[in-house]
C-alpha cells in the first residue's frame, strides 16, 4: 500500500481516466481489484478498496441489461463513453453501481460487488450495501469518473491473487451463468465467501 494518505485518510494515488476502462471488460475487471473506489459527498470523502466486481459482457451475455441488444432510458448510460457510472435500482430497494466500459455503441460494464472499507465507512459486502455505505443512487447515474464525485484511485497497493468464480445470483440465462466472469480478493469483506478449495 502506498505510504502517502491524505488527512481524511484517503490514499494518495493517481484517478484512473477513462483510457483505464476503455479497454476488454474482463481486463478491466480484475484491474480494478485493489483500487480505491473515492465518493466525495457533503464536503467529506469516503471510501473503499475494490475486492470483488463481476464483468457484464454485453448484447451477448444474457445476464446482462444489455442482453440482446435491449436499450431502454434505463440502461442507455451503457451505451455511452466509458468511464463513466452506470447506477441502477432493483429490487425496489437497492442502489447497484458499474463502470461502463468499452467504446461508445458497445454496452459492457463492470459491476461492483463488494469493498473493503475505509475508516468509518458501513460494511460493504454486496453491491446495495456498497451503494448503502457510499451514498451512491441515481443521482450519479452517467456522472464521469472523476472528482469531485465518483472516482477511482491507484494507489499502488500491494496485489493479492486473482480468484475467479462464477457470478453471484445468474439464473435462466444458459452457459453464461457457469461463465467465470466473478473477479475478487481473497477478503473477508467479499458479498460471499469463496470456496475453501479455492481460498489462498
Amino acid at each position: 500500500m502506498s505510504d502517502g494518505a491524505v488527512p481524511d485518510g484517503v490514499p494518495s494515488g493517481k484517478v484512473l481516466e477513462a483510457g483505464f476502462f476503455d479497454r476488454e471488460t474482463v481486463a478491466v475487471a480484475r484491474d480494478l481489484l485493489g483500487k480505491v473506489l473515492v465518493r466525495e459527498v457533503d464536503g467529506r470523502r469516503i471510501w473503499g478498496r475494490l475486492v470483488e466486481v463481476e464483468a457484464y459482457m454485453g448484447p451477448e451475455d444474457l445476464a446482462s441489461h444489455s442482453s440482446g441488444g435491449r436499450r431502454s432510458p434505463r440502461n442507455e448510460v451503457m451505451y455511452g463513453p466509458p468511464g463513466h457510472a452506470y447506477v441502477y435500482f432493483t429490487y425496489g430497494m437497492h442502489h447497484c453501481l458499474n463502470f461502463v466500459t468499452r467504446p461508445v455503441g458497445v454496452p459492457q460494464a463492470v459491476l461492483v460487488r463488494a469493498l473493503e472499507p475505509g475508516p468509518g465507512v458501513g460494511r460493504c459486502g454486496g453491491p446495495g450495501l456498497v451503494c448503502r455505505a457510499l451514498d451512491i443512487d441515481r443521482a450519479l447515474n452517467g456522472v464521469a469518473l472523476a472528482p469531485p464525485q465518483l472516482y477511482v484511485l491507484d494507489d499502488g497497493a500491494r496485489k493479492r491473487r486473482v480468484v475467479t468464480t462464477p457470478r453471484i445470483g445468474i439464473y435462466n440465462s444458459g452457459d453464461w451463468q457457469e461463465r467465470p466472469l466473478r473477479f475478487c480478493w481473497d477478503s473477508p469483506d467479499l458479498s460471499r465467501p469463496l470456496p475453501k478449495a479455492v481460498r489462498s
